[in-house]
């Protein structure tokens, strides 16, 4: 059982605004009650997960938070030129990159009057991100450089199914998957995800992996739209911790978008509609880098839904979190 007593002696308050982007939420910190030590985003990164884990449980993970909650610690920025730094996390772990994090982030900042519409950019342990907040909640993001690792992968499950699926990268490591033979739709949550969740153990266990023996954490399951007037396509994502995106995936649609313009199946500025498995959307462009690579850049709304102050007590027994 967490203890709070083993780490705090009085009582802490940490300030918090939620946002969620498409359906998905996003509790954006300002700051912790300790300092992160380290020059560079990733050495920040590796000192929070090092010494201040508990407060990423405390945040996202139940009681306060849930499953679904994405995190965002804003830090000052690393890169001249950058309006800040930031670092995702999520009830089980951290993320490299964060698409409707992004969104809700950028969304935040300009409801807590720290900067108004237009150009700004955050650095991301995996690199920095441009985004231009048009209005209040209009967000376009221009993404890491994303790319396609391994094509058309078979994985046989224990059933014997036999499904294929691209493994790309669009900030975090994607299996995208096509022939998984389910619908994608909200009443088929429960299935979608024990299917997404044998595809990752059924990797784990043949060693398919991203690049440099990265872990491909995340599996995307895709579909047709509800409606071909409004979207190209629809998807359903088994995040790292069990849940699923209830946006369209900012980092996954990136995924899929490198996969597309890798079989030429759409071209740079063509604009794909990607639905998510509750419905909102994400327009995507792309344009074409020296390295094979491409630079995503994806358009979604969020809006602030909560703000407050997180209370840490050091007699609550579970104000680490649970879990």
């Amino acid at each position: 059982m967490p203890d709070l007593s083993s780490t705090a002696t009085r009582t802490q308050q940490i300030a918090f605004i939620d946002t969620h982007t498409g359906g998905e939420p996003t509790r954006i910190i300002w700051e912790l009650p300790e300092v992160l030590q380290g020059r560079t985003l990733p050495e920040k990164l590796h000192d929070f997960r090092q010494r201040f884990d508990h407060y990423r449980r405390a945040i996202v993970c139940e009681p306060r938070g849930s499953d679904v909650m994405v995190g965002a610690l804003v830090t000052d920025p690393i890169q001249d030129g950058s309006t800040a730094g930031v670092i995702f996390f999520n009830n089980v772990g951290y993320l490299g990159m964060c698409g409707h994090g992004s969104i809700g982030v950028a969304v935040a900042l300009q409801h807590a009057q720290r900067i108004g519409t237009g150009r700004l950019r955050l650095d991301t342990p995996v690199g920095t991100v441009e985004l231009e907040l048009h209005d209040q909640h209009h967000v376009s993001v221009h993404n890491v450089p994303s790319y396609r690792y391994l094509k058309q992968v078979e994985v046989v499950l224990d059933d014997q199914l036999s499904v294929h699926g691209d493994v790309a990268w669009g900030g975090n490591w994607f299996f995208i998957c096509e022939d998984h033979e389910l619908d994608v739709h909200l009443d088929n949550v429960q299935a979608l995800t024990d299917r997404a969740w044998q595809i990752r153990h059924r990797l784990k266990e043949l060693n398919i992996t991203g690049e440099n023996g990265a872990e491909i954490d995340h599996i995307e399951l895709l579909g047709a739209p509800s409606d071909p007037r409004h979207a190209d396509g629809k998807n359903f994502v088994l995040c790292p911790g069990g849940a699923y995106d209830r946006s369209p995936c900012g980092t996954g649609t990136s995924a899929k978008i490198a996969c597309l313009a890798a079989d030429n199946a759409l071209a740079p500025g063509q604009v794909y509609r990607q639905e998510s498995i509750v419905g909102s959307r994400f327009d995507v462009s792309y344009s074409r880098l020296d390295n094979q690579q491409i630079q995503p850049v994806i358009r979604g709304s969020a809006f602030v839904n909560a703000e407050g102050r997180i209370i840490l007590d050091p007699q609550d027994l579970f104000g680490l979190g649970i879990g």
